[in-house]
């Protein structure tokens, strides 16, 4: 087996995989979040894995380095495994440890001393799987929303000018208060 660093010439296989993991989006979206993160490369990277040097891609991991904050880190920035994949037929062959060890020695050289990642709490493959490659788990979240009207010109409420807002140079909202 062999794990390269993913470049554009390999952009095809990169994607297909992307796709299996993430099949909401399209094959466009993904040739272009794929693209945006190749542009990136002093602080994202995509790893391939192999059968053999001209075989298909039989995995991937893509990181990028998140310097907001990451749940569960104490560091910054953190290197974020933002997705990991491995074909059906090659899961449980020791793939996934490879492609997050090259992960793992790209973050180092970077000098994060984290490398963090997440899971649907649904998803119990996945967790188990990060548990196996040694990731602990550090914290559960909730995440809510609120739906809000349409945008508006201008800044109101109730009729009354809202204090601290204006409108931004592109129609979008700035505060200027606390």
């Amino acid at each position: 087996m062999r794990i390269e660093r993913c470049g554009s010439e390999a952009l095809g296989d990169w994607v297909a995989l992307r796709r299996a993991l993430w099949p909401h989006a399209t094959l466009r979206e993904h040739r272009r979040e794929a693209a945006s993160l190749l542009a990136r490369a002093g602080d994202a990277v995509a790893f391939l894995a192999r059968a053999d040097a001209d075989a298909a891609a039989i995995g991937f991991a893509e990181a990028t380095l998140r310097r907001d904050y990451v749940n569960g880190c104490t560091t910054s920035p953190v290197a974020f495994l933002e997705g990991l994949h491995v074909r059906p037929a090659w899961r449980r062959r020791g793939v996934a440890r490879r492609l997050v060890g090259a992960v793992r020695a790209w973050a180092v050289d970077l000098g994060c001393s984290e490398l963090a990642s997440n899971a649907d709490l649904r998803n119990l493959a996945s967790r188990r799987m990060h548990a196996a490659l040694g990731f602990e788990e550090t914290e559960r979240v909730v995440f809510f929303r609120i739906g809000l009207p349409a945008r508006r010109r201008k800044a109101t409420a109730g009729g009354a000018s809202v204090p601290g807002l204006r409108s931004g140079p592109r129609g979008g909202w700035s505060g200027t208060g606390p």
